[in-house]
């Protein structure tokens, strides 16, 4: 029997001033013939269900406070960004019924207000204000389906971060919400039939004791529901009770004839295709696609022809035509063939097909037409990443916003016909982006790769080796990292920092391929790519180890925590946000099960050694001087369990060596990051940037001191 001495963490006798010691309770379990102790597994535990994890929470967060507290420019640091962000904000717009809507947050609002516009003449009124629907701000609405007719949109709302949303019908022109309630909702869509006298979604079970934020959700189902009737009598469309790892995304084909849906069995866009012909009642749906081989992403329809987006022998991506009166292979038809280009996504408006593509991480826009002939490309303002392009094929317009590292949103309405772009709406700061520049270069990974790797700062910086650099990373689930303007970078840019973003593999910036070269086996490869790209950055003068930070969330706060661990020598700071950090548990919780399709299981033994290879939990040495850090979780997050984090910490406090200070900052009443509440968002941004400044030794500007 193996013994992994690496997982007895005991209490170190130069731990740091800071929160107690945690209590140390081991379970010890044999896993594929290795001994592994867990001696804090008790913090898993809910807040809401245990009091003596509740005790912890406020006795870590005590410390993290008295230590944030301690920097005299905390307070500078939040006041500049409050002024920062309070500025107008749009989202993109989309025609629905008849209509235009709009998101847009006045500047410090906590909540994105939905807007209507009868005409694009007119002036907007407000359908949706979640700000009045908490005092904290932290109830969200996390999406809305609009009917054919315009008359109803259902809505979700989530309420303190949770993945669980609740959903109701609103009509419009009524101005209220009919009775009914839809809840245990998560993921899976909502699609309105074509008479718009209901909808179809999925949704799981109520979960059954223990705490609905740590139980594993599985046996999704697909429904019918009919505005204006109860939950409890909706119509069972389509389950798979032997296959509890099935989830389901619905779509009715704009012509209304179809249900397409798509079956996943974890994160990976690998899909079966079943569709149900509406046109007749008691139909079966049909199996158009009888494996997770490869992505089918339905774009749209033209009868019996469907087109999806596919990756089946393309790893960059392709649009195919598959005639469901022929479905076999060798009768399918390519309409846009693979290309040097990675292929994100493709909309049909117009009659035309407008597909947006990722060229070294940064987006390229070209329009086809039906037989897959090019029509144009989309002129873009500059090196950025676009959304949008959203509407129907009877559409002659649509809208998208265009940004960049260093360019707030700007949103253009587009015309299909012409191919004309007028501006919709800027963004204007309170402060001159010119000042900043954003350069793109490629560094070599271990193994010899090519990464390519985004730096932005402010103009006139000197290469000396001692500026405050921090370098973002993810690296997984086949999502790109593109340029993306956001203002807290720029408040850091501003205070004199550096901020860089490596697009290491396990992301999507270059197909498939990018991806896969950093799942399950290879999984050591991005965290490889992430430490490579911190050594460039040194090398070539941009930093110093004491003066680097290293930051990312969920499965980048995984990746912090992996690189952190394997080298504490290379970073002076890291923030990890919730991430997911014992890897021999994730699958254990929620959601967790289904991220297999990435990181491997750990009920699969060759996986289960790879997982313990780099598991941050599990690979903390007793006796090391590890760097300043700050985590960051949240007690109603159900994506990633805080539990990861809350053991994390207590491991790392126990372990280290150094004088460096290992905190935790707990958020109440939030969860994995979506819906945060503005107010929230600038208060934990603020704690990150002072801790950075005390523990990076930072020279801010004179007016931030």
């Amino acid at each position: 029997m193996l013994t992994n001495t690496l997982l007895i963490v005991a209490i170190s006798a130069s731990t740091v001033l800071g929160p107690p010691p945690t209590r140390i309770e081991p379970v010890v379990e044999e896993l594929h013939g290795v001994e592994v102790v867990d001696n804090y597994r008790w913090l898993e535990a809910s807040v809401k269900e245990s009091e003596e994890v509740a005790d912890w929470v406020a006795v870590q967060n005590e410390a993290t406070f008295a230590f944030l507290e301690s920097i005299p420019q905390r307070d500078a640091i939040r006041q500049r960004l409050t002024e920062l962000w309070d500025y107008e904000r749009f989202g993109t717009p989309f025609k629905e019924g008849g209509r235009y809507y709009f998101y847009k947050n006045d500047g410090l609002q906590n909540q994105y207000v939905l807007y209507r516009l009868d005409s694009l003449d007119d002036e907007p009124t407000v359908l949706f204000d979640p700000n009045t629907w908490s005092e904290d701000g932290t109830v969200a609405m996390s999406g809305t389906e609009f009917s054919d007719d315009g008359r109803y949109v259902a809505y979700g709302i989530a309420e303190a971060g949770s993945d669980w949303q609740t959903w109701r019908v609103h009509d419009i022109d009524a101005g209220r919400d009919l009775p009914e309630e839809i809840r245990w909702v998560k993921w899976g869509g909502f699609s309105w039939t074509r008479d718009s006298k209901g909808f179809f979604y999925s949704r799981y079970d109520a979960p059954e004791g223990g705490d609905m934020h740590l139980t594993v959700n599985k046996f999704q189902k697909v429904f019918y529901h009919r505005a204006g009737t109860a939950q409890a009598d909706d119509v069972l469309v389509y389950h798979t009770p032997d296959h509890p790892d099935w989830g389901f995304q619905t779509t009715v084909s704009e012509d209304g004839r179809y249900l397409i849906i798509a079956i996943s069995t974890g994160t990976d866009d690998r899909y079966r295709i079943m569709y149900k012909d509406l046109t007749e009642p008691y139909g079966m749906p049909v199996e158009l696609i009888g494996n997770f081989e490869a992505d089918y992403s339905f774009v749209g329809n033209d009868g019996p022809v469907f087109y999806f987006r596919n990756n089946l022998h393309a790893p960059l991506g392709r649009l195919i035509a598959i005639d469901i009166r022929r479905p076999e292979m060798e009768s399918w038809k390519t309409i846009i063939p693979e290309c040097e280009d990675t292929l994100r996504s493709v909309s049909l408006v117009g009659n035309l097909f407008i597909a947006s593509y990722l060229q070294d991480a940064k987006s390229a826009v070209r329009v086809f037409a039906m037989d897959g002939s090019l029509v144009r490309e989309i002129v873009l303002p500059g090196i950025g990443s676009v959304s949008g392009f959203g509407g129907r094929r009877t559409d002659t317009e649509t809208f998208f916003s265009f940004a960049s590292f260093t360019t707030p949103p700007t949103v253009y309405h587009y015309d299909v016909v012409t191919g004309r772009s007028e501006v919709f709406a800027r963004t204007r700061l309170g402060l001159d982006v010119s000042d900043y520049v954003t350069e793109q270069v490629f560094y070599e990974s271990k193994d010899g790769t090519r990464v390519p790797m985004f730096i932005c700062h402010k103009k006139g910086i000197e290469l000396d080796g001692n500026n405050p650099t921090l370098l973002y990373g993810y690296g997984g689930y086949n999502h790109a990292l593109t340029p993306y303007f956001s203002i807290q970078r720029i408040a850091w840019m501003e205070m004199g920092g550096i901020f860089a973003v490596a697009n290491i593999r396990g992301g999507g910036e270059y197909g498939e391929k990018w991806h896969k070269a950093a799942i399950k086996l290879n999984r050591q490869k991005a965290f490889d790519d992430f430490i490579a790209a911190a050594e460039w950055l040194i090398e070539n003068d941009y930093t110093q180890t004491k003066k680097l930070a290293i930051q990312g969330a969920s499965n980048g706060g995984l990746l912090v925590g992996a690189c952190m661990t394997q080298r504490p020598d290379l970073f002076g700071a890291c923030l990890p946000a919730v991430g997911v950090m014992d890897m021999l548990r994730f699958h254990k919780f929620t959601i967790g099960w289904a991220w297999v399709d990435d990181f491997g299981s750990p009920d699969n033994p060759e996986e289960f050694k790879a997982l313990l290879a780099y598991s941050p939990y599990h690979n903390i040495r007793l006796g090391t001087a590890y760097p300043a850090t700050l985590a960051t979780t949240a007690d109603t997050d159900d994506r990633v369990v805080p539990g990861h984090s809350f053991k994390f910490t207590a491991a790392m406090q126990a372990a280290q060596a150094g004088d460096a200070p290992i905190l935790i900052r707990i958020e109440t009443r939030a969860g994995h990051g979506g819906g945060k509440p503005t107010a929230k968002v600038i208060e934990e941004t603020a704690d990150e940037w002072a801790f950075l400044v005390k523990t990076l030794d930072m020279q801010l500007p004179a007016d931030l001191n």
